[in-house]
């Protein structure tokens, strides 16, 4: 139990972090990506601006240097190290200019070829590979300029690629640190169950002799003194103690006892256990409906298991509400025997059916049934359960309860 809840801790801890370290990554990503595009697209916009078929930027003497041409200050270093090129084609088709710049990476073949792609598929800007590309319709002619966004891409791989890498570090990290919390959290109430446990123990261990020595000597007394109303309730009530004394030993030994495991024929088992609880069935004007699958075979602590039966039967018989048939299936489900019985019954809040199997836990319609239940038959169950490494469950809906539980098959 503590082990899923330490799970769960973490898995919230992780699944917070890693969303918002996702949050924070894309946007930081995504703003640098945004920024660097602005800014691209408004220098090659300038480009555009300063181009002329007399005298391109690119082209010796150079990108001109009279400052109306150049830009701002804290523009102009960016914009002259910056790659651009262009092509000028006529309305007839023809190239009239071709800037390739100094060092650029496209000879003016590619660069013209990659233009008339531009032109014959339309639109006014874009990104073709690596260029970032703006067409712009002049008197006699259409330029098409291009702008190298390779390094600009290479640094926005590189940001991602070292911000993955620091936040995955961050998240191993951060890991271990909830690791760390979740051990802490829990710890408290890891020692406050088990101390609840040790008092169960002690308590069932410590009340079990003088409850003995009290229905010895109402029993010597009923001998003396015949019929008597005063000494019928002392054996009624210790009889009623009797009964929970070995409920609250029953629990200690599931919850603490290392109990002898043994192959068994889990079908049979559930067969067997399930024929007295017929005639109970039908003393209470109630049929039990059994569909049991054949050769089930798991590796378990038959008293216990029994006993797990038992208590699900018996709870099923005592708490059907308006119907008159207890269901019974066993059957395999992938790895697991699915051991599942159903009543009718008022449907369980959501709330409350998982406080079902806390010790001491009853419903208020139940709380003054007769009876010696005091609550604690669900939650042994549910420590059988988990000692033999499955788990069970309650489902309420359309009139029927039904509690499952789910139990790992033999390993071949």
């Amino acid at each position: 139990m503590f082990r899923k809840s330490r799970k769960k801790i973490v898995a919230s801890i992780m699944g917070t972090l890693i969303l918002l370290l996702a949050v924070t990554l894309t946007a930081i990503v995504l703003s640098e990506y945004y920024e660097n595009r602005k800014q691209s697209s408004e220098m090659l916009e300038r480009y555009v601006s300063l181009y002329s078929l007399d005298n391109p930027p690119n082209e010796e003497p150079g990108i001109p240097r009279d400052p109306d041409r150049i830009g701002p200050p804290d523009e102009s270093s960016v914009f002259r190290l910056s790659t651009f090129y262009s092509a000028a084609i006529s309305k007839q088709g023809e190239v009239l200019s071709v800037d390739a710049g100094q060092n650029g990476l496209y000879s003016e073949s590619e660069l013209i070829e990659i233009a008339e792609d531009i032109l014959t598929t339309g639109g006014s800007s874009g990104k073709n590979g690596n260029l970032l590309y703006r067409v712009e319709i002049r008197d006699g002619y259409t330029l098409v300029a291009f702008m190298d966004n390779t390094v600009i891409s290479e640094s926005l791989l590189s940001l991602t690629r070292h911000t993955l890498i620091a936040g995955g570090i961050a998240l191993i990290v951060l890991f271990f640190v909830a690791v760390f919390l979740s051990r802490r959290i829990i710890k408290p109430l890891e020692e406050n169950d088990q101390r609840q446990k040790q008092f169960v123990s002690d308590a069932g261990h410590e009340l079990k002799t003088p409850v003995s020595v009290i229905f010895t000597n109402a029993e010597l007394l009923s001998r003396q003194l015949g019929t008597n109303e005063w000494l019928d309730n002392i054996r009624y009530e210790n009889e009623r103690m009797g009964d929970l004394v070995t409920q609250l030993l029953d629990l200690s030994r599931a919850e603490n006892a290392q109990v002898q495991m043994e192959e068994l024929d889990f079908s049979r088992l559930v067969t067997g256990e399930a024929l007295p609880f017929e005639s109970v069935a039908f003393e209470n004007g109630m049929s039990l409906r059994s569909e049991i699958e054949e050769d089930i075979t798991l590796q378990g602590n038959r008293t216990q298991l029994s006993q797990l039966i038992s208590i699900l039967l018996d709870n099923a018989i005592r708490h059907t509400d308006g119907g008159n048939e207890i269901g019974l299936s066993l059957r395999k489900h992938g790895r697991h025997a699915v051991l599942a019985v159903e009543n009718s019954g008022k449907e369980i809040p959501q709330e409350q059916q998982a406080r079902l199997f806390e010790r001491f836990y009853r419903l208020d319609e139940v709380r003054n049934s007769e009876g010696n239940h005091y609550g604690l038959g669900l939650a042994i169950a549910k420590a059988i359960s988990e000692a033999h490494g499955g788990s069970i469950a309650v489902a309420s809906r359309d009139g029927k309860v039904v509690f499952t539980v789910s139990l790992p098959l033999k390993n071949i």
